[in-house]
């Protein structure tokens, strides 16, 4: 029953070769055929006097741990985690865990998942403890060895993919799926062949700069949680650069525990806002995402104000985050950082492109998706969306005749003939239900500006021009209805046609000047993450850590605490 390495890795890759939908028969039948083709003396005894009698006929103890590990597998297989199963069929069901060193190590492994914002008690270490000390008898040890292997794929699962389904918080969510059981099979494989186990776990984390900055900033801000809250700083009128306000002390002393700060201690009682100060508050300011302006506005004052502990949760959320996203994170890619209001392109392995965006305003957010650019459209007509169309287009309309005119909309029947809008019961339109579609032509002045990315989602998210480029000199962009607003729309519409010959800058400016909306396919096609994060890295690699723009950190938080893991059951 011995199998070489080589055939044990044979049998993982027909896994994964096979069609899906052979794939769990395939299972079935190999475990069950494996318990056909055990020795008919140890069957005999095992229908008998049960399976604990094969030693009493001269069985070899090694195959007896085999063959109940093989049957407990088969009694399970329709409630469990293929991964188990498919890890023992490639190994010919020899036990995994007979070095005691080894299960030392997974238990030391699973202490230190605490660095990774995870917890322990998940894994159930003291049981395992338990069960290593305490397991005598081929059935107890073929149940010791199944629950450490069971436990070590849950371990490796969260640790690289995360412990909560983002399908369970956003309806929308498509990101990269963690791989199915038989890719998990042969990545638990290798991690069991590493000489040094716990590393090998520990290495099943994203390796991503960001990851490692949280994971640093994790353990900064827990020490500091250890040691009590800081200085709140009372709200107030905006606090300016050279005001004077019985504020300032509790500002200085709030960045005094700040690294960095270059304050002195000596006039941490001034009520002076000066000129050191402002610095101090400016480099905070980058440091959280927010305007380094000195100004202590509410969102400064929010980010002063947010504890050690509460850091410690939003890093937590944030490495939650990082493990769902992680296997996008790689390649060519176009990623709009919705609360950073950024957008930037990777290609081939450097960043090529950069551009302030626009994004969903918090009562109409812009989902994390996971996409890709269709087309491009210039000089687009712009089909008012039905949530714009029933919040917005219609009760300004029955407030104001001359509303549609004004922004050059134009009503259309199903059949694109235009309708007159003075026909129409703009007040009650909202309740009785709206049979016609709003549409503004093309032109510079359109809503959508001159170019429009098409996207394959369904919700109507798309990346655009716009006509109202002033907005993008604002430090808070959370201004649309959801989809994103570019506002160097120009170069990226001739990166991802990738033709500099027909489409030189000349030959673009030329088909947008034309007036006619034409559709063009991509030269290019580029991954979109539309992705929202709360912590980020600053141009010089440091970690940021930003307001929630959209509460999105909190639900994620009792996520980890209430939810059963995402490892499919």
């Amino acid at each position: 029953m011995n199998k070489s390495l080589s055939e044990q890795q044979l049998n993982i890759d027909i896994l994964r070769q096979a069609p899906d939908v052979l794939r769990k028969s395939f299972v079935t039948v190999a475990v069950s055929a494996a318990v056909l083709c055990a020795p008919v003396a140890a069957l005999a005894v095992a229908a008998e006097g049960g399976l604990g009698d094969m030693g009493a006929v001269g069985a070899n103890a090694d195959d007896a741990l085999r063959f109940h590990i093989e049957q407990r597998l088969r009694e399970r297989a329709a409630q469990a985690d293929e991964t188990t199963s498919l890890f023992y069929l490639g190994r010919a069901y020899r036990p995994a865990w007979d070095d005691p060193a080894r299960v030392e190590a997974m238990l030391a492994a699973i202490e230190s998942v605490r660095v990774h914002g995870l917890d322990p008690a998940d894994f159930n270490p003291e049981r395992l403890r338990r069960a290593a000390a305490g397991a005598t008898g081929v059935e107890a040890l073929a149940e010791r060895d199944l629950l450490l292997t069971d436990t070590l794929v849950e371990l490796l699962f969260q640790l690289r993919y995360g412990k909560v389904d983002p399908r369970s918080l956003y309806r929308e969510w498509n990101f990269t799926p963690p791989p199915n059981p038989y890719e998990r099979a042969g990545e638990l494989a290798a991690v069991m062949q590493a000489g040094d186990l716990r590393a090998a776990i520990e290495a099943q984390a994203p390796d991503l700069p960001l990851y490692r900055a949280l994971l640093r900033g994790l353990a900064h801000y827990q020490a500091l949680a250890m040691l009590g809250d800081w200085p709140k700083v009372a709200g107030g009128p905006t606090l300016r650069p050279g005001a004077r306000s019985a504020r300032v002390p509790a500002l200085r002393e709030r960045l005094l525990v700040e690294p960095e700060s270059g304050l002195d201690e000596a006039t941490r009682a001034s009520t002076h806002y000066d000129p050191a100060l402002v610095e101090a508050v400016k480099g905070f300011q980058v440091r959280h995402g927010l305007e380094a302006d000195g100004i202590i506005g509410a969102q400064t004052l929010l980010a002063l104000n947010t504890s050690p502990a509460q850091r410690v949760a939003q890093i937590r959320a944030n490495l939650e985050r990082l493990r769902w996203v992680a296997a996008d994170l790689r390649g060519d890619r176009l990623l709009v950082d919705i609360v950073g209001y950024h957008a930037d392109l990777v290609l081939d392995g450097q960043p090529v492109w950069a551009s302030k965006v626009i994004v969903g305003k918090p009562a109409r957010k812009t989902p994390s998706l996971r996409d890709s650019v269709v087309n491009l459209v210039f000089n687009p007509k712009w089909v008012v969306p039905p949530t714009i169309l029933r919040e917005d287009v219609i009760p300004r309309a029955a407030r104001n005749p001359g509303y549609l005119a004004s922004q050059r909309l134009r009503v259309v029947d199903r059949s694109g003939q235009s309708v007159d809008p003075s026909t129409i019961d703009w007040a009650g339109a909202r309740q009785s239900g709206f049979p016609y579609m709003i549409v503004q032509q093309s032109g510079a002045d359109g809503s959508l500006g001159r170019i429009k990315f098409s996207l394959s989602n369904p919700y109507a998210i798309y990346l655009h021009d716009t006509n109202a480029r002033s907005l993008f000199g604002r430090a808070e962009r959370a201004l649309s209805s959801g989809c994103v607003r570019v506002e160097k729309p120009y170069e990226l519409a001739r990166l991802l046609l990738d033709d500099p010959v027909a489409w030189s800058a000349e030959a673009l400016q030329a088909a947008l000047d034309s007036g006619r909306t034409r559709t063009i396919p991509v030269g290019r096609e580029v991954t979109v993450l539309l992705h929202y994060s709360t912590a980020a890295l600053d141009e010089q690699g440091r970690l940021q850590l930003r307001n929630d723009l959209y509460g999105r950190d909190e639900p994620i938080l009792r996520a980890l605490a209430t939810q059963r893991s995402a490892l499919p059951r």
